[in-house]
């Protein structure tokens, strides 16, 4: 089903910032990429060399901080999934500057697991506002100077299962959800200026698990996803590209109309999709892991038609997200192999393992390409068609969230603490 509020006046409006800046949960491109300069980063640290402070973060929470105007904004709730917060966190000092409590839920469906956490998702932020989200728990919108709530949202249904994990990402005047859960799929755009719904696009997903009645055989795993979509240009037009279990789909981001969709094996989609070379790149999630090159220019079910090459590995991620430079794609997978393939033809470049498990995604910055590990353990390698290690850096707990490249420092969360790391 899809709906449009009819009573919206478009008005011009951008989530893209310069350099300075990381107002989503990917950055200012929406794909892991730095818009600064290699050099201007750290390449060593420690608890004790080039940390310019060190804050605890109450409660726990994966988000990605994002940043505009010296201030840092994250999210967290506390582990039972009772209560959702806020942070503001002043990007030169340190200093936590707002903790406001927005949500409160009596009896939240546990996680059953111990991968995610209740405040997973990534903040979106634009120059006087900053819009939090924690999937069907509620979604707000604060003032970044104030924290004062301009509106709020928590009538938006979806069992997530095991937790909320899409991040919200702001295209023009639209603030864009996305819900996968077990009980019902899809994508919803609000007016950033007052939450009002836009429009709402169901996923065309032909599901094979069905018992006589229409009713799922058994619950669990295999209609969710924890994707954020990434808005690319094709042809002069923009395609929302969004992954979901068992299908991706790329959407037109004002109204939610589908465009193009390509179907596979997997389920459990967590990877959020780059674009490189003119081709959609994007995994299939868990069973049958690959990473697809799509052409983006089809119409309807494109899956035997479009699909320009497969690369299957046990080195696919199915959570940390990739990176594109130039011609050629960097992938970590959960296990810690790097893959480096040329885009253009989908054969393998290199591999090189680092070990350990990695949740977070890729920050390439210039020709570095930084890993981190759910342990502590921070990988800095040439992102080149040879690979070269630059350096290995620790903290004292390990990532779930993604690093952020802020002018020439690095704004880094563990699972306990936000640092800035840098002179």
């Amino acid at each position: 089903m899809r709906w449009i509020w009819m009573g919206l006046a478009l008005w011009a409006g951008t989530a893209r910032v310069g350099a300075g800046g990381w107002p989503e949960f990917r950055g200012p491109t929406g794909d892991g990429r730095a818009e600064v300069e290699a050099a201007a980063l750290p390449l060593r640290w420690s608890e004790t060399e080039n940390v310019a402070w060190k804050t605890a973060i109450p409660h726990r929470g994966w988000s990605t901080p994002v940043v505009l105007d010296d201030r840092i904004w994250l999210t967290s709730a506390t582990k039972e999934g009772n209560d959702y917060f806020a942070f503001c966190v002043d990007a030169k000092s340190g200093k936590i500057l707002h903790e406001k409590k927005l949500f409160h839920h009596d009896d939240p469906e546990p996680l059953g697991n111990s991968v995610n956490c209740y405040a997973a998702p990534s903040a979106a932020m634009e120059k006087g506002r900053v819009y939090v989200h924690f999937g069907s728990y509620g979604t707000a919108c604060l003032d970044a100077a104030t924290a004062e709530v301009i509106w709020k949202r928590a009538d938006l249904p979806c069992r997530h299962y095991r937790g909320p994990g899409s991040s919200a990402i702001l295209h023009d005047d639209l603030l864009i959800l996305t819900f996968d859960g077990v009980d019902q799929q899809y994508l919803t755009a609000l007016d950033k200026r007052d939450g009002k719904t836009v429009w709402r696009t169901d996923r065309d997903i032909e599901w094979t698990d069905l018992d006589e009645s229409g009713k799922p055989k058994r619950e669990g795993d295999f209609r969710k996803a924890f994707c954020t979509p990434l808005v690319v240009e094709v042809a002069g037009k923009e395609q929302l590209i969004s992954p979901a279990s068992s299908a991706i789909f790329a959407y037109e981001p004002s109204t939610g109309e589908a465009i193009w969709k390509v179907t596979n094996a997997g389920h459990t989609a967590s990877v959020s999709p780059v674009f490189g070379e003119g081709l959609v790149l994007v995994t299939t999630g868990n069973r049958s892991t690959e990473m697809l090159a799509i052409r983006p220019d089809g119409r309807g079910d494109v899956t035997k038609t479009h699909v320009k090459w497969r690369f299957k590995s046990k080195d696919v991620p199915t959570t940390p997200s990739p990176v594109v430079k130039g011609d050629l794609l960097f992938m970590l997978g959960n296990s810690g192999g790097v893959t480096c393939l040329d885009i253009n033809t989908g054969a393998l470049v290199w591999r090189e393992r680092l070990g350990g498990n990695h949740v977070a995604s890729l920050l390439l910055a210039g020709d570095r390409l930084y890993c981190f590990g759910e342990r502590g353990k921070a990988t800095v390698s040439r992102a080149g068609r040879v690979f070269e290690s630059l350096a290995e850096n620790e903290l004292d707990e390990g990532f779930m969230a993604s690093p952020v490249a802020l002018d020439d420092a690095l704004i880094l969360r563990t699972k306990t603490h936000l640092y800035r790391i840098g002179k």
